[in-house]
């Protein structure tokens, strides 16, 4: 997978997700398979650059190569300006958010809504692709609804204005995270144009990932709600493309090992008042599907305390531990046909 200058060295890339791809997660993904993370979506409003929100989220210290930072946005002016920031602060990769379904995105015309406007997401790719010098990637869904797909014309804008990769989400803006992803659309999308194509949506097993590889002949997959609490999903993936067999299921003295540096990290970057809150949602998605586990996020969300997070989660991890030291973990899989 060849991004501009930049070869991964696979075909599994992370999601940009807000709230959720921060350095941390971005580099523990990256140290569990992935050839990729796309940072959280960076706003382009200059007046906000020096926020602490945002200089955390253009904090790429230590973050193993290539760094691709997502900028959001609706004016091709202020989103040149925000993808050269962002290049001063150590982007390699610009990422471009026509994505995001989120109405607070929507409303200020940015992110899917943009999918409305194809000479507006011209003037935005020309704009970016001329104000840097690394490459530009876009994320796109496949229309703003069912009746309206133009993931295909968007497309081609996208060749034609330099962009060097294109990430699909197999779902229209109208849809949200509702329903199934589809995948004929980035079929329709790879075969048209020469660009890299990516697949996302729905991409939870690493049958799936290869099948919808297969059905889609993308050149990669991005994978986003599937790694929230399942970091190993890369290497699982990436085992299965390349030998066709399964990794074992971690088990729980792993989930335990990696969750507590996945805590310890958080802590580091975001201090211990948002660090522990942060970290809740964290702890309830490693946890997810392990007995006892929903009692214990329960009392997860009252503690307060960093120490207070450890020692529960310790305590937690012992007593599975204790009932069988080399119990699994098993996550429930949806299967949708592809």
């Amino acid at each position: 997978m060849q991004i501009g200058n930049h070869t991964l060295k696979n075909k599994l890339i992370v999601a940009p997700m807000a709230g959720v791809t921060d350095r941390t997660f971005r580099q523990l993904c990256k140290k569990m398979g992935a050839g990729m993370a796309v940072s959280e979506m960076v706003a382009s409003n200059s007046l906000l650059w020096g926020s602490k929100k945002t200089q955390r989220r253009a904090n790429h210290d230590g973050e193993v190569s290539p760094i691709s930072v997502q900028i959001a946005g609706a004016d091709p002016n202020m989103l040149a300006a925000a993808a050269r920031h962002n290049v001063d602060q150590g982007a390699q990769i610009i990422d471009i958010n026509m994505g995001c379904p989120a109405k607070k995105i929507c409303n200020v015309m940015a992110g899917s809504a943009l999918l409305k406007n194809e000479r507006l997401v011209e003037k935005i790719l020309t704009s970016v692709v001329s104000a840097v010098d690394t490459p530009v990637t876009l994320k796109i869904r496949t229309g703003w609804d069912q009746q309206n797909k133009n993931a295909l014309t968007v497309a081609r804008i996208a060749e034609n204005s330099g962009i060097k990769a294109l990430a699909i989400h197999g779902r229209t803006r109208a849809c949200a995270y509702r329903g199934e992803a589809e995948y004929e659309t980035i079929a329709s999308v790879k075969a048209a144009v020469s660009i890299p194509v990516i697949a996302n949506g729905d991409i939870t097993t690493p049958e799936r990932a290869k099948q919808v590889l297969d059905y889609t002949n993308a050149d990669a997959v991005m994978i986003g709600r599937a790694a929230q609490g399942r970091p190993w999903i890369f290497r699982e993936i990436e085992h299965y493309l390349n030998t066709g067999s399964h990794l074992p299921p971690p088990e729980v003295r792993e989930i335990h090992t990696v969750l507590v540096d996945h805590l310890h990290d958080l802590y580091a970057f975001y201090g211990e008042y948002s660090g522990v809150r942060i970290a809740r949602k964290h702890i309830s998605w490693y946890t997810k599907g392990l007995a006892g586990s929903a009692g214990f996020r329960h009392r997860m969300n009252q503690l307060q305390a960093c120490e207070e997070q450890l020692d529960a989660t310790h305590d937690f991890f012992t007593q599975l531990a204790d009932y069988n030291p080399h119990l699994h973990y098993i996550q429930e899989e949806k299967v949708v046909t592809v």
